[in-house]
Order: structure tokens, then sequence, then C-alpha cells
């Protein structure tokens, strides 16, 4: 079974070039391979209903990231460019 392999990976710095939220940037907090998705830090919020239990007794409603199709982002550019190593010259 070979390994898929995506533009963006975990920790990336990605922008959304189109969908409802184009424009939006953020950090890849993870990709889903087998859906071909990702999710992006602060885009796509969803609102959930969580159930009640030892942790919440009353529910509550969570708001988290929902999954973008990875064609739909692009990698931005962060990384500042090494400058070129200085030749000797002899």
């Amino acid at each position: 079974m070979s390994k898929l392999r995506f533009h963006v990976k975990k920790g990336d710095e990605v922008k959304v070039i189109s969908g409802n939220h184009q424009g939006a940037s953020g950090k890849v907090l993870a990709v889903l391979p087998k859906k071909g998705q990702v999710l992006i830090e602060g885009v796509r919020l969803i609102k959930k209903t969580q159930r009640k239990s030892q942790d919440s007794p009353n529910g509550a409603i969570i708001t988290r990231e929902g999954p973008i199709h990875i064609s739909n982002v692009k990698l931005v550019e962060s990384r500042v460019a090494k400058p070129a190593k200085k030749s000797r010259g002899g």
C-alpha cells in the first residue's frame, strides 16, 4: 500500500484559495489523507453539541475547526531564504 503524498503537512502555514472561506489563512492542525482534507487553525469553525458526561455534566456546545479539501489550500512561503555561500576568490 503506497503512502499518499500532499503539498502540505502538519504545521505548515497555508491560505485558502477557493470556497466559502477564500482568503483565510492559518496553520495546518491535521491532514486527513484518506479523505484528502485538512484542518486549519481558525478557519471553518463549526459548532458541535456535546452530550452530558462527567467532564461536562450539563452538556455543551463546542466550537472546533471543520475540514477543508486539500485542493482548496496553497502553501504560504514563510521561510526566509538562506544567504548564498560566498565563494573564496582564489
